[in-house]
């Protein structure tokens, strides 16, 4: 069951009918700037077979997708194919560290005012020691799944959009240190919102929404609302993934979160339901990270709420 859709369809209705409305009344017709499309509903089964994808490859290159890893390499390809066909121009940009190469793999849909980009981003790296889905195929499956959404609905921003995978993140944000280092100021300054996801479907999960930039936060927090979900905000992995050089970099950031080692209250079981005094994720950076350590409702929610803030923030 999906669990975004009733509450965008009625929220949408009404805000439309307000809008035709107002123009009635002031006007006497509807004509006029029409409103900005509404993002399309993600379907949960696409990301979970991203997810799955994932998981074979890091079955089938030793137990996970780790920087300097055969399977982190299988996953950026897997990433830019998928990319590749579905219209994006995709850049794969090589880093070395601890001896390995890496790569982030950046995507910019065609269009949209190239001096106003609003970017979406996720590590697509695992820690050694497991396949690392949760931590961080989630992410990436949900902002893989939403650029094909935009090139699905062959959407045409105001804004130009960009989205990116980033390498060694788990070795301290590597490849986005690299990427962000490698900008000149002037385009550094054409970012107009970063947005960050690592970690959305931990499977006792909570609702996190960082709280940098006001805009982007907000965002993030009226789709909430609208589910009648509250949020908190993010702090366990605050300065601790990707949008950090981006915010030292005085380019506004936000994201969402879903919680790893931390202990879920009592109070925020009752909020969100699961099992107070156990870690958000228990298999964090741990063997266990696998297809099985996904919460659908968590990743299904999440994912809806990233297609929202990437048409909100770009029309």
């Amino acid at each position: 069951m999906k669990f975004s859709v009733s509450g965008r369809t009625a929220a949408t209705g009404v805000v439309a009918a307000a809008v035709s409305t107002v123009m009635l009344l002031t006007t006497g017709s509807t004509a006029g700037a029409a409103p900005a499309p509404a993002a399309p509903d993600i379907p949960v089964a696409n990301v979970k077979a991203h997810l799955a994808q994932l998981q074979s490859i890091a079955t089938a290159n030793g137990g996970n997708r780790a920087h300097g890893k055969a399977g982190y390499k299988a996953s950026l390809d897997y990433v830019k194919g998928k990319l590749d066909a579905a219209g994006f121009t995709t850049t794969v940009q090589s880093f070395t560290s601890s001896g390995s190469t890496g790569y982030n793999l950046i995507a910019d849909w065609p269009g949209g005012d190239a001096n106003h980009v609003v970017m979406s981003g996720s590590h697509l790296d695992s820690v050694n020691a497991g396949p690392g889905i949760n931590d961080n195929g989630s992410g990436s499956a949900a902002v893989l799944e939403t650029a094909l959404a935009v090139s699905r609905a062959g959407y045409k921003p105001t804004k130009h959009l960009r989205f990116a995978w980033w390498g060694a993140e788990e070795l301290g944000m590597v490849g986005s240190r690299n990427y962000v280092n490698g900008l000149s100021t002037a385009n550094r300054s054409k970012i107009s919102d970063y947005l960050n996801f690592d970690m959305i479907a931990s499977p006792n999960p909570g609702y996190f929404v960082y709280d940098d930039d006001p805009a982007i936060e907000k965002t993030f927090k009226d789709y909430f609302t609208g589910l009648n979900i509250a949020t908190e905000p993010e702090t366990e992995g605050d300065g601790r993934s990707d949008h950090a050089p981006f915010k030292n970099a005085g380019i506004p950031v936000g994201g969402l979160f879903s919680g790893a080692d931390y202990i879920k209250t009592a109070a925020q079981a009752t909020k969100w339901g699961g099992t107070s005094g156990k870690a958000f994720d228990p298999c964090y950076h741990r063997s266990c990270d696998t297809s099985s350590n996904i919460d659908d409702t968590a990743l299904d929610r999440n994912s809806d709420a990233i297609a929202h803030a990437v048409w909100e923030l770009s029309s």
